[in-house]
């Protein structure tokens, strides 16, 4: 499997394992070669759970429309 997948609307997941644990952190990209994390997670399913995946789309629209000051 990749280390990054596409989560459809501007989202991508990356894949993450050590040796104790396997986690996920969704992104977007933006203008130039900026890459914006917008929530990170244990993996404890085999889909990402629905919660995490509307909180990055939240996060995201907040970032995107400048309602927030990590810019």
């Amino acid at each position: 499997m990749p280390h990054v997948r596409s989560l459809g609307d501007k989202l991508w997941e990356m894949r993450l394992r050590d040796a104790d644990a396997i986690a996920r952190a969704i992104y977007c990209t933006t203008g130039g070669r900026r890459i914006v994390v917008l929530h990170a997670f244990d993996k404890r399913t085999q889909k990402t759970p629905k919660r995490s995946l509307d909180l990055a789309k939240r996060r995201m629209r907040e970032f995107l429309s400048g309602d927030t000051d990590i810019r």
